[in-house]
């Protein structure tokens, strides 16, 4: 669960860019930049960085309506055990995905980035998990995420091998996990996974 500290500051920071993109009063416009430099103080000293760092992750800030990011994971299931690979950056494993890119529908980024990160072709069968990150057990991120989660099904018979930004690819029982990059899955993402390609039920429509 989020610091509720963290939470406070992300939501000033949101109020100040919304409030800064549509405002047309200087004064007006003044007090949300005041805002602003105090959410960034907050979130800089609640992480430990630079209030630089904090302005460099936030790239949208003041233009547009702020909204949480989206970030979507696939899972390959195979008998117990799911398709993990092991990001180059942390050298920790995750579920294969990342953020959703402008003009292409959920299934179509998670289908995208397993190819991308596992050199294998699939299709995304249905949706199982929507979580909200702040409200789970990640790692704590100054940027809102809405996480979706997709049960995928390999369409072709090429055999999982790292692609440019991983290093690692495996099937893992959940008895046998590597460690995991945290900030972008947890264990339940992955027992979730597990129990929902066990059970028959109509699926939630997407895309």
């Amino acid at each position: 669960m989020e610091d509720k500290w963290l939470a406070w500051a992300k939501q000033l920071q949101a109020i100040s860019s919304t409030g800064l993109h549509f405002t047309q009063d200087a004064y007006d416009r003044d007090r949300y930049e005041k805002v602003a430099e105090i959410a960034n103080a907050m979130l800089a000293a609640i992480g430990s960085v630079p209030i630089q760092r904090i302005e460099s992750l936030v790239s949208d800030f003041a233009k547009g309506y702020a909204t949480p990011r989206v970030d979507v994971r696939g899972a390959v299931v195979r008998g117990d055990k799911v398709l993990l690979v092991q990001e180059a950056t942390d050298r920790l494993w995750t579920l294969p995905g990342g953020y959703a890119d402008v003009g292409v529908s959920p299934a179509e980024n998670v289908v995208k980035e397993i190819f991308e990160e596992a050199s294998i072709n699939v299709t995304a069968r249905s949706l199982y998990s929507i979580r909200h990150k702040a409200k789970h057990d990640y790692d704590q991120d100054v940027r809102d995420f809405y996480k979706l989660f997709f049960l995928c099904e390999q369409v072709d018979d090429e055999s999982p091998a790292p692609g440019l930004e991983t290093i690692g690819v495996g099937f893992f029982g959940l008895e046998e996990l590597p460690p995991l990059s945290t900030g972008r899955v947890i264990y339940s993402d992955i027992e979730a996974a597990v129990s929902s390609a066990g059970r028959r039920r109509e699926p939630a429509a997407f895309d």
